[in-house]
């Protein structure tokens, strides 16, 4: 196969969708040698935050020499962006090359994710990395990223979300999401509620694991100039500076670093400078992300409530801007009269589009909903239309947000180069 062949030949396996459980990821694994056992991993999970700790973890690593491989879920515009060793991108003779091995290994249905968390362990493997830091796709416990052996977990925060595989309660998500917890190992998290809580103390109980707790075991706070400070076991640190827009990146700096000391535990050195490095170097994208100025565009994934609610808090304290122009599109599958709810009312002007996925939510069923909390809308289905529109109609104090869905993000940002060169 060439390279856009083994594209193709994955996206045949999209159509069996979300399939959670281990015995069929483990058996590949099984005939590919297990990979995943081949190097140190940290495992990521929680309801959001979760891609911007394991990009500052995975660089903070690099920074103190490790080679480090980042796994991470979905690309934005290029499908090797899921996988990635210190900061670069897996190619695409060693996409093809995994994708023809781990094929050849395939003797029962596995699916897309399955699939490519496979090729991720296998790519890793053949590299020789020191440690994966690895994304979790959804929830943790029945996740393919689980079968890796990552005595180090992380779990972000906790909120409602993909109710229909986790469950409807809070404390049935928190169970799944706490699965990742392993045996005499260690659980770091920034989750506050007590429903929450007692769930993974349960657990870590039950493991013989380490808890530790945000505000509790370690601390982060912010200063007025931006910065913030870190206390922590080992490490303490003053005006560090995170790299991604939002005082809520503040407590995912703080997990990263509070990862980081936990990995001392487990023989690896991370100097005091490899952290401030590890911070500066590190890039997320789509989350907050300014593209450009006058009239500020930024991008933001939020496509649940509890990211939308983050996405308001940032709008209101770290930004300056005249009007605010909206662009969302969003999952049929997601809550979103309350995102609409919560997000709607401070547009200015709201435009409604289609992400370009099967999952999508039509626009004129938004629009109906969307008219109960603002009355300046337009629908324009094409994400590349709607963001021509959007900077037509925005003076250079304006600012544009396009946010509801990450697949959304991504379409704009393949798009926008296109857009202003024309």
């Amino acid at each position: 196969m060439d390279y856009n062949e083994a594209l193709s030949y994955l996206k045949i396996l999209n159509p069996m969708g979300i399939r959670l459980g281990l015995d069929e990821i483990k058996e590949l694994l099984g005939r590919l040698g297990n990979p995943q056992d081949g190097y140190s991993s940290v495992i990521i999970a929680g309801t959001n935050g979760k891609g911007s700790v394991a990009a500052m973890t995975a660089s903070i690593l690099n920074a103190a020499g490790y080679k480090t491989g980042l796994y991470t879920s979905p690309d934005l515009i290029d499908f090797r962006e899921r996988i990635r060793i210190n900061g670069k991108m897996i190619t695409p003779k060693q996409t093809v090359a995994c994708i023809e091995t781990v094929r050849l290994k395939v003797t029962e249905t596995v699916s897309y994710f399955e699939f490519v968390t496979a090729m991720a362990f296998l790519h890793f493997q053949r590299q020789k990395i020191d440690i994966a830091v690895l994304e979790v796709g959804m929830g943790g416990r029945l996740d393919a990223t689980n079968v890796a052996n990552a005595p180090i977990c992380v779990v972000t925060n906790i909120s409602r979300e993909h109710e229909d595989y986790l469950g409807r309660t809070l404390k049935k998500i928190a169970y799944e999401k706490a699965g990742v917890v392993k045996e005499e190992g260690i659980c770091i998290t920034a989750a506050k509620q007590k429903s929450v809580v007692g769930i993974l103390e349960q657990i870590c109980k039950e493991r013989k694991a380490r808890l530790y707790r945000m505000g509790k075991e370690f601390h982060a706070s912010a200063h007025r100039d931006g910065t913030f400070s870190y206390t922590g076991l080992t490490k303490q640190f003053k005006r560090l500076k995170s790299p991604f827009i939002g005082r809520h990146q503040i407590t995912n700096a703080a997990l990263a670093i509070r990862t980081v000391e936990a990995l001392a535990t487990k023989s690896f050195t991370i100097s005091d400078g490899a952290v401030r490095r590890g911070l500066k170097r590190a890039t997320w994208e789509g989350r907050l992300e300014i593209v450009q100025h006058s009239p500020t565009l930024v991008l933001d994934g939020a496509h649940n409530p509890a990211g939308v609610a983050t996405l308001c808090r940032a709008l209101g304290k770290d930004f300056a801007y005249k009007r605010l122009i909206l662009i969302f599109g969003v999952m049929g599958d997601k809550n979103y009269r309350l995102m609409a709810k919560m997000l709607f009312p401070l547009a200015d002007a709201l435009i409604i589009t289609r992400p370009p996925s099967e999952r999508a939510l039509p626009p004129d069923i938004l629009h109906s909903i969307a008219l109960e909390f603002n009355k300046n809308i337009e629908i324009i289905a094409s994400p590349r239309d709607a963001l021509r529109h959007a900077l037509e109609i925005s003076g250079d104090t304006d600012l544009v947000c396009v946010a509801g869905s990450l697949y959304l993000v991504g379409e704009i940002k393949k798009v926008y180069k296109d857009i202003k060169g024309s």
